[in-house]
């Protein structure tokens, strides 16, 4: 997959099958569109290409609102399309000109002249253009003038929901981890280096890696504890992972920290990948560190036997 960073490094394509959104998740609806955007453009000759927006619209459309986290890293949005099949990545740079485009405007200036589409694909809630005013009804009747067909994928439901990425980040939030990965279609993780930190946890038997997330936009699960795998140097391992402030030893900042079964290895600086499997417990505060361990052995064997039940 070739990757451009803004729509201005793109040349244009003589049959280019496009689709356009923001897919933060790349959920299970987002890959609908995308194993069709791909099946389309192998059996007519063309070239898939997906036109995604860094940063968020909605973190420039409303700036003073920064309660918005993302469910993927720009990074690890890219690495999921390129599994998918998809030629081309545009990660164009979302802003208020960009936004100001009115439907017409971006139909012919962003979609025809400068990508090139002979076929685009849309979920049934897709807009755009200046305040969001553009839609289908738009997309179809440029379609003739401009020589393009429209293809719209309908609304995919999982247990009679509705998936979207909002309802992920809300299940998320709540602490849902196995109900965001049946919407996603794979587990949410999170990927960052190992740091230093204050090794209470190996004083009492219970070693754990904490993890620095870089992206300030990463959304992070519910304080709690988590069965989660974690991925390193092309090996999977069992662990258990806490997100929290600590509360029995008073902690003053929230940490991501994980215990990795059967592994005894210093790891400062490597980059690890933790998937989130399930939720476990939520965070609370015990007598002491003694009471901790106690409820640290029944936390393992909980995650132990969550994972012997998995097929």
């Amino acid at each position: 997959m070739k990757i451009y960073n803004h729509l201005s490094e793109f040349k244009r394509l003589n049959n280019a099958v496009a689709t356009i959104g923001t897919f933060d998740g790349v959920h299970f609806g987002h890959q609908k569109i995308i194993n069709r955007l791909c099946e389309l453009a192998r059996s007519t000759g063309g070239e898939s290409v997906i036109l995604t927006f860094f940063p968020h619209p909605r973190m420039i459309i409303d700036p003073e609102n920064q309660d918005l986290k993302m469910i993927n890293t720009i990074e690890e949005k890219a690495a999921i399309l390129a599994s998918l099949g998809v030629d081309h990545l545009i990660i164009t740079p979302f802003t208020r000109d960009f936004s100001n485009l009115s439907p017409s405007e971006y139909i012919k200036n962003i979609l025809v002249d400068t990508i090139g589409i002979k076929q685009i694909i849309v979920g049934y809630d897709h807009r755009f253009g200046k305040d969001r005013t553009g839609g289908m009804n738009d997309l179809i009747a440029f379609s003739g003038p401009y020589g393009y067909e429209v293809e719209e994928i309908g609304e995919q439901d999982i247990n009679d929901v509705a998936v979207s990425s909002t309802k992920i980040r809300e299940s998320l939030l709540s602490g849902q981890v196995g109900l965001a990965a049946e919407y996603l279609g794979y587990p949410f993780s999170l990927y960052g280096p190992v740091i230093k930190g204050d090794k209470i946890g190996r004083t009492i038997g219970y070693p754990t890696a904490n993890i620095f997330i870089e992206q300030p936009y990463k959304l992070i699960p519910s304080d709690g504890i988590y069965a989660v795998t974690v991925d390193m140097e092309n090996k999977s391992y069992q662990a258990m992972a806490y997100i929290g402030q600590r509360p029995t030893i008073n902690g003053m900042t929230r940490n991501i920290e994980v215990n990795i079964f059967d592994f005894d290895r210093e790891i400062y600086g490597q980059y690890i990948k933790m998937n989130f499997h399930e939720f476990l417990r939520h965070d609370v505060k015990f007598t002491g560190l003694e009471a901790l361990k106690v409820q640290l052995k029944q936390d393992k064997d909980d995650t132990i036997s969550y994972f012997a039940k998995q097929p």
